[in-house]
């Protein structure tokens, strides 16, 4: 069976259209009302109205929900869409949950739709630690509102600049150290990337626990491209949802339909 016979057999229970712009990678995928079908992956670059026409040629999709924090790209969806109706998840559509944030227009699409999906998934008061570009931490406090996060450079974003800006160290294929202490270059900066990053991750938990919720149960979910590399080694990290930023989506597009 086709890659494109296999679209086409789950597109036809399909009510959505998922699509995820970040400045990296975009992730695509059915869904219906109750689930998220597998998602396709591709470098955001390579987004192009033609390549969103494929998924949606002829099949039974009667809307687009768009999460972009890159709008030079979403002017391809919505040629790519057609007449069908687009929702851009933005701080203005029911969410499941309140905004508490001086300028809720400047939150990323991407973090609204995290919070939405940890508060519909897991319950509040919750975290969400989004590994991508940069690493994201998106708070949902007991009242169930957004109240603001953290932003920190992205594990990959760190291993590429010591390859791009020093003479001598190589390029990283990120993967869980053997030890803390290399005995090669390419093992210390393993250690120096995966046994750093959790202690930074650690250590903002921490902070933020201790500011929001002291001596109170937080949901801590992870997501994203390194999530359960990094949150095999943190205990502090109990959840980890690869998909939850298309589950936001799908969850947005039932409370506004």
């Amino acid at each position: 069976m086709t890659l494109g016979v296999c679209i086409l057999i789950v597109a036809r229970g399909s009510d959505y259209l998922l699509i995820d712009i970040s400045n990296s990678y975009v992730k695509i995928a059915f869904a219906s009302a109750k689930r998220v079908f597998t998602p396709t992956r591709i470098v955001t670059g390579s987004l192009s109205g033609r390549f969103v026409s494929r998924f949606l040629r002829r099949r039974n999709v009667g809307k687009v929900v768009v999460s972009s924090v890159v709008p030079a790209k979403n002017s391809a969806i919505l040629k790519a869409a057609g007449k069908r109706k687009v929702l851009w998840l933005d701080w203005k559509l029911k969410l499941g949950v309140e905004i508490d944030y001086p300028k809720p227009q400047s939150i990323g699409a991407d973090r609204l739709a995290n919070a939405a999906a940890v508060t519909a998934l897991y319950g509040c008061p919750a975290i969400v630690v989004d590994f991508g570009t940069a690493v994201t931490f998106d708070i949902v406090s007991e009242h169930r509102a957004y109240v603001g996060g953290v932003i920190a450079p992205g594990l990959e974003a760190m291993t590429n600049f010591l390859y791009k800006r020093t003479a001598l160290l190589p390029k990283l294929s990120l993967k869980e150290p053997r030890h803390a202490i290399g005995k090669s270059t390419i093992q210390a900066m393993l250690s120096g990337a995966v046994f750093g990053y959790r202690g930074l991750i650690r250590e903002i938990l921490s902070q933020i626990r201790a500011e929001q919720f002291p001596r109170k149960k937080v949901h801590v979910v992870a997501t994203g491209g390194y999530a359960r590399l990094i949150a095999r080694g943190l205990p502090e990290m109990g959840l980890v949802h690869p998909n939850l930023t298309l589950e936001g989506l799908r969850i947005v597009a039932n409370l506004n339909g």
